[in-house]
């Protein structure tokens, strides 16, 4: 989520109270549209914990899923119950891949089935591994939104080159408020390539925010240093993409940037400050003060000392540095927010999230050493509810299941792994 899409974000929670839906009537969600995750081969089939049910392990269930059962759980993705709908995903993901891959594959292309149920076998298709490609691949041009955001976003993360042309042909013609992002993101994410330096760059300071936001949070993310002028000056023009940019800029790591960091220490806005010191560590100025100032500003702003802006802007650059290999700044933030009141819980419980489904395993070392691991959980899966992206989520759920396999038997690990999953309701 972009800096700007975040102060939003939390401003909307903040005022309607932070939803509690676990166990809820959910309506299947309109859109679905994410960022960052990892990604595993699928887990050979375990066998079933003592003592408790197929439904909590990671893997396949000890029990053999039939044909028949993967299809009837797919037939019931689009369900109107949260519960129902969780439980079908939940059997479709412990099936094999011989049994799960050619139904989801069916419902991905049915032209008849319910949309929403396309959408979502999209998205366990991708737990499956490479077996999603060649069906992706030819949904790059499919009518359906929701669709079409999970192709860009499965080869942002399964970079082709084959596909690179396809992509550039979408973009001058991918309007949609949910997809568009996706496919900068997996355009961005091919930069080496010069017809991509060469067509992202102007969209940077053209367009609406909400598609500028997402391309400069990618550019960002895939240290697109070819835009780095573009970025500058974004970052010199205070507004709702300022923020974005000096993070971009930050994460590029490109020591050209500190004069102007330097500059916008001693002239930006107030709210833009713990932003700015974050992106100042990633160049490798003074790493330490700017964290203990980023750290000052947050404690200030929880104790009430502050506006929203400061504490969003805090929680933000925690979340940026989070991202960057420094997982005190989630044990931060996870300090912060455990016993909270909104407005504060909401705000650091959404930075929580954004670093869960980016990094799914910085989130997951934070997690298995904290010895308040139950509050913490909550506090992952409130994110998750709140932000309700599919497809990042499904492949925070990859990562995790990567784990759980690849952790000893009785370890911390993988009890860690196993208390995620289910948690989590995967």
């Amino acid at each position: 989520m972009t800096r700007a899409g975040f102060v939003v974000f939390v401003a909307a929670v903040a005022a309607a109270g932070a939803p509690t839906l676990v166990g809820a009537q959910r309506v299947p969600p309109p859109s679905a549209v994410g960022t960052a995750a990892s990604r595993a081969a699928q887990a050979p089939a375990p066998s079933v914990p003592a003592g408790r049910g197929a439904g909590a392990v990671p893997g396949a269930s000890g029990t053999t899923v039939s044909p028949a059962a993967v299809q009837a759980a797919i037939d019931k993705l689009a369900s109107f119950d949260f519960k129902t709908r969780t439980d079908a995903s939940r059997t479709v993901r412990r099936a094999s891949a011989a049994v799960a891959v050619p139904a989801l594959e069916r419902a991905v292309r049915s032209q008849t089935a319910d949309e929403y149920v396309r959408f979502r076998a999209a998205v366990l298709l991708a737990d499956f591994g490479d077996a999603a490609g060649s069906v992706l691949r030819d949904m790059i041009g499919d009518k359906n939104d929701r669709v079409r955001a999970v192709a860009y976003q499965w080869f942002e993360r399964h970079p082709s080159p084959d596909v690179l042309p396809a992509l550039l042909a979408a973009l001058p013609g991918e309007r949609s408020e949910f997809v568009r992002p996706a496919l900068t993101r997996a355009l961005a994410a091919y930069g080496n390539d010069p017809r991509v330096q060469q067509a992202l760059p102007p969209l940077v300071e053209r367009g609406e925010d909400l598609f500028r936001g997402a391309l400069i949070e990618a550019l960002g993310d895939y240290r697109a240093t070819y835009a780095l002028d573009d970025l500058t000056k974004v970052a010199r023009i205070e507004g709702p993409l300022q923020d974005d940019a000096v993070t971009a800029i930050g994460e590029l790591g490109d020591p050209s940037a500190r004069p102007l960091l330097a500059e916008l220490q001693k002239s930006g806005p107030r709210e833009l400050q713990p932003t700015i010191s974050a992106a100042s560590c990633l160049v490798g100025i003074d790493c330490a003060a700017q964290q203990k100032y980023i750290q000052d500003a947050l404690t200030f702003a929880v104790r009430g000392g502050a506006d929203d802006a400061l504490l969003r802007g805090a929680v933000h650059a925690l979340g940026v540095l989070a991202l960057h290999g420094h997982e005190d700044a989630l044990n931060s933030l996870f300090d912060a927010g455990i016993g909270a009141q909104d407005p504060v819980q909401s705000a650091v419980t959404l930075g929580i999230g954004t670093v869960a489904l980016r990094s799914p395993l910085t989130l997951f070392h934070v997690l298995e050493r904290r010895t308040d691991q139950d509050a913490a959980l909550s506090l992952v899966l409130d994110a998750f509810d709140m932000l309700s992206e599919d497809f990042d989520e499904e492949q925070f759920y990859v990562a995790i299941r990567s784990q759980y396999w690849a952790a000893a038997e009785g370890s911390t690990e993988r009890r860690t792994a196993e208390r995620l999953i289910q948690k989590l309701e995967f």
